[in-house]
């Protein structure tokens, strides 16, 4: 057995994190996963970006203080290679170059801002979808984030359609949502249901994977729609505090999870879906695994 480390920053619009993996290579070409470190630091670029269009000096300042530390963590675990991606917030704001170059200065890293597809195709990456994808059957992969919400239709195994909307929590939470985006998502989910006739949905980000865990479903346990209709309602219900107090989530949680449930129920509404698997894999574990292919194109 051979063993190696890698390392992922994903920079995203609730939240920035850090990832660190060490890779078991074995004589059968077996390959495991093992997480090392993480680290998830709730900085919130998207309430800056989408009220202002730029992100104010304390977020960059905290920013830049969280990169350092990270710098310090990969070090420390002596990875042989990492990739830092920054998705919507970043993708938005009219400093977001500036900012990226004060953070390469301050802490080492260099960070890529990539696409909603590219986001979308690099959790793919990660390999969880492939162990849940029927080829006989059609999927609606979302990935819920701060910014913006990704949907992929996957038909006969695979990549169908796609498509980016800027509906994400942390703009929801904002304000910043527009009409005419929300009938975008309407119509095209819409169209997509008709044409493809999804079965289930492949739900992607922290809140659908905290939501996994709330309702205390094992590793490869689907959650039924009514079940998650079930929570949201109470949620929604509530206020952040007895959220937190409740249901024992920080603060941040509480405050991100209802939009997101309310994404996830509308996808489930128009698509007819009865069904939600959960793969608790995000943009970090797809980095890491890109990465190490890069490497061992060998190995699975």
């Amino acid at each position: 057995m051979n063993r190696e480390t890698f390392g992922a920053i994903d920079i995203g619009s609730n939240a920035i994190r850090l990832l660190i993996d060490y890779v078991e290579q074995y004589d059968d070409l077996r390959t495991e996963y093992k997480k090392a470190a993480f680290v998830r630091v709730p900085i919130r670029l998207g309430d800056d970006v989408f009220l202002r269009g730029h992100i104010g000096n304390d977020r960059a300042e905290a920013l830049c203080d969280a990169m350092q530390g990270f710098a310090a963590l990969l070090r420390a675990y002596g990875v042989r290679d990492y990739r830092a991606c920054a998705t919507s917030a970043m993708r938005e704001a009219a400093n977001g170059g500036d900012i990226l170059e004060r953070v390469r200065l301050r802490s080492g890293i260099s960070v890529e801002t990539i696409s909603g597809a590219e986001e979308a195709d690099t959790i793919f990456a990660a390999g969880g979808l492939k162990e849940l994808l029927d080829r006989t059957k059609t999927y609606l992969y979302v990935d819920v984030g701060g910014g913006s919400t990704e949907i992929v239709v996957y038909a006969s195994g695979e990549k169908a359609a796609a498509e980016s909307f800027r509906l994400g929590t942390v703009r929801i939470l904002s304000g910043a949502t527009q009409p005419a985006e929300w009938e975008r998502f309407g119509q095209w989910l819409a169209r997509m249901t008709e044409t493809y006739h999804p079965t289930a949905v492949i739900g992607s980000g922290g809140n659908i994977n905290k939501v996994h865990k709330m309702l205390e479903k094992r590793s490869r346990e689907a959650i039924r729609t009514k079940e998650l209709v079930s929570l949201y309602e109470q949620l929604r219900n509530l206020t952040v505090l007895q959220r937190m107090e409740q249901f024992y989530l920080n603060q941040s949680r509480a405050e991100v999870i209802v939009p997101a449930l309310g994404i996830f129920t509308e996808v489930t509404r128009i698509g007819r879906i009865g069904t939600i698997y959960v793969p608790r894999q995000g943009l970090a574990d797809g980095i890491i695994r890109q990465l190490y292919r890069q490497y061992n194109p060998q190995y699975r």
